[in-house]
Formats: structure tokens, sequence, C-alpha cells
């Protein structure tokens, strides 16, 4: 059974990077079919697919988030990475890993997700 765990700081300075880790177990970012996938839910609002990266290690980004957001993987440790830059306080919310067979996930009934981590945008 597949588990992933997200990680990093939960506290983040306006105008900086965040950057977040997937730690992956029980399965493979390679594995044929799947695609892996960073979702956030901001205080009051339902959750946002922000990107993915495919098996294959092609990656897809929701297109307003596009010019800030990189998705990416270390196949021998097993893991992904999101990196969104340019923060601002608005970036503030619970950000899940998950993956699943379809591109975008935005459902928790939908394939395997971490647990959560709240990352704070404040300077």
């Amino acid at each position: 059974q597949v588990q992933l765990q997200e990680s990093g700081p939960d506290l983040v300075k306006p105008s900086q990077t965040l950057s977040l880790t997937c730690t992956v177990s029980g399965g493979s970012v390679t594995t044929s079919g799947y695609f892996w996938s960073w979702i956030r839910q901001s205080p009051g609002k339902g959750l946002e697919w922000m990107g993915a990266i495919a098996y294959t290690g092609m990656t897809y980004y929701k297109a307003s988030l596009k010019s800030r957001t990189s998705i990416s993987r270390d196949t021998s440790k097993n893991y992904f990475t999101l990196q969104l830059s340019s923060v601002t306080p608005e970036d503030t919310a619970v950000y899940y890993c998950a993956r699943d067979t379809e591109v975008q996930v935005t459902a928790r009934s939908r394939g395997s997700w971490g647990q959560g981590t709240q990352v704070t945008v404040s300077s």
C-alpha cells in the first residue's frame, strides 16, 4: 500500500519560495499509469489542484499558477517536490501530495493522499 508524506517548513516569508517534499513509500514514482500531484486547501476554501508530475517525468500545472510553480522528482530517492515562488499570504494553506491515475485530483475520495502539511506565509 503506497504511503505519501509531506515535509517542509511551516512558515515562509512573503516573496520567498515555498519548497515541499513528498516522500513515497510502498510504491515508485516511476510506476506506469500514475500521476503525482500537489493540492492545497486555503482557509475556508475548497481543494485546489496545483500541478502534477507523471510517471514519465512530464509535468502539468494549473494555468493560473504555472508561472510560479515547479514540480520535480528524484527517482533514486523516490520523492517529488513542489516549489512555489513569490509567495504571498494568500498562499497560506494546507498542502497535500497525492497519487492517482488521473492528472488532476481534487477529491479526497480518489487515489492516495498524504496527511497534509500546514504552510503559513507571514513576515
